[in-house]
């Protein structure tokens, strides 16, 4: 297994390969460092902060002072999950469970202003995240942060809500167009009663779940949601729908359709995830030159891995939130039950623009030059000194991990590393132009490249 191959299966599976990987991936086949991923990620560590302040409280007995204090210290430690989850993608050794976890959090999407829902809803998506298929959306169909997001906690017996069952077809399993209104409602009926305590923990509420008879995909029976769920697994299309769906995040916007139908006959089987991406990281199609550095990378994506290639550390938290609503893509705060729509949704003029500045903008203490070789250079440090220009985010990167982590590798090594897409004939000349006497300057001119927003 080539060099270019290893960057991208660890492009796809992770967020890119660090020294230590490429060195460990040495003298191995594929089957073997895939086997390795998949062994590095069979634990599953609970991410995990301090949420005591908001167990066993019961907020119809509080003032409404209290109440709207007690929602913003939620919504400031959601903050906190939000800068750890991201701390835990630039370290984690549970690399591909890790990625797994951002990519069902685009899809089974949802939005919670509790701390305590929302924690243990990004540890339900880690811990099913390359489990089995049916079982991950029978325990997500009974999360406390999803019952409340889509209104599940209100649907009940004598006024069924219909918002669950709808999202469930539409978005999670089926697709549009593979079920009718009659079936949302008689699903809609079968998750009535489904319900929560106060710290999230699931419990049906008997009393308001409908025991009579539905009709369901033409079978009648007293069905619960969970009922629901394996009848419509049994729907080829299901399988087909999620496939689809991890064909465009781990492969390529663009569907194969003759891949399409080996992954979902594959899938349709059993409904195991891990089984799936096996097959997926160890199929030739996957490393043909159609799928290498053919996506553009999400925002989250473009920040771990810069953080990783280039350690870096935040002074002020806000200024981490502040690059991900200007690039698009706050982890926790999905815009609309679809989630974010990816490919090339994820640039515009204005995010683009961010996006080849943003390596100057996160290592702009580095001693940079921006000029061509042979031209008169200016250090970064220098030209801010001059210009009496202030830092718009403060950010302290760590070159010495850096140089530690690169020492072994050359200028050429590290244009090849970085950049893993098909580098343009424009992109090729204004590179041959440019000083290559520091690795530090070459990376971040390596990093403003329209390549590097390719993985």
């Amino acid at each position: 297994m080539n060099t270019k191959h290893i960057l991208h299966l660890y492009a796809r599976a992770g967020f890119g390969a660090t020294q230590n990987d490429l060195k460990r991936c040495v003298g191995l086949n594929r089957a073997q460092i895939v086997n390795a991923l998949f062994d590095s990620s069979k634990a599953i560590q609970p991410l995990e902060i301090d949420v005591s302040e908001f167990v066993n409280i019961n907020y119809r007995n509080l003032d409404k002072t209290t109440v709207r204090e007690l929602r913003k210290k939620s919504r400031d430690r959601i903050k906190i999950y939000n800068i750890k989850w991201i701390e835990r993608l630039v370290t984690t050794p549970e690399l591909l469970r890790e990625k797994m976890t951002l990519f069902w959090a685009n899809h089974f999407v949802c939005r919670n202003e509790n701390i305590l829902f929302v924690k243990k809803y990004n540890n339900a998506l880690r811990s099913n995240a390359l489990g089995n298929y049916g079982d991950f959306t029978k325990a997500i169909s009974k999360e406390a942060a999803m019952l409340n997001y889509l209104n599940n906690s209100r649907n009940i017996k004598q006024n069924p809500n219909e918002n669950f069952a709808r999202e469930l077809m539409e978005l999670f399993m089926l697709g549009v167009g593979n079920y009718t209104e009659f079936d949302i409602k008689e699903s809609a009926r079968s998750f009535t009663g489904y319900n929560h305590d106060r710290n999230g923990n699931f419990k049906l509420k008997r009393l308001l779940h409908d025991e009579d008879e539905k009709v369901f995909f033409g079978k009648k029976g007293n069905f619960n949601g969970d009922d629901i769920i394996n009848m419509i697994l049994e729907q080829k299309q299901c399988a087909r729908f999620v496939c689809a769906k991890v064909y465009k995040y781990f492969i390529n916007d663009t569907i194969n359709n003759k891949h399409l139908e080996e992954l979902t006959n594959l899938f349709y089987k059993d409904y195991d995830i891990e089984k799936l991406m096996r097959y997926i990281f160890n199929s030739d199609w996957f490393y043909s030159e159609e799928n290498i550095g053919a996506k553009i990378k999400s925002p989250i994506e473009l920040l771990v891995g810069m953080n990783k290639v280039v350690p870096m550390a935040f002074k002020k938290q806000k200024d981490l939130f502040k690059i991900q609503k200007l690039l698009g893509q706050t982890l926790l705060d999905p815009p609309n039950v679809a989630g974010w729509k990816g490919g090339k949704n994820w640039v515009d003029s204005n995010t683009i623009m961010l996006r080849l500045k943003l390596p100057s903008i996160l290592l702009g203490n580095a001693q940079i030059s921006v000029k061509p070789k042979g031209e008169y250079e200016d250090s970064y440090e220098e030209f801010y000194a001059k210009s009496k220009r202030k830092k718009i985010i403060n950010v302290t990167p760590n070159w010495i991990e850096f140089e530690k982590q690169f020492v072994d590798v050359s200028i050429k090594e590290l244009e090849q590393q970085l950049i893993i897409a098909q580098i343009s004939d424009g992109t090729k000349t204004y590179l041959d132009s440019l000083s290559k006497s520091s690795k530090r300057e070459y990376c971040i001119q390596l990093m403003s490249l329209p390549e590097y927003q390719m993985c």
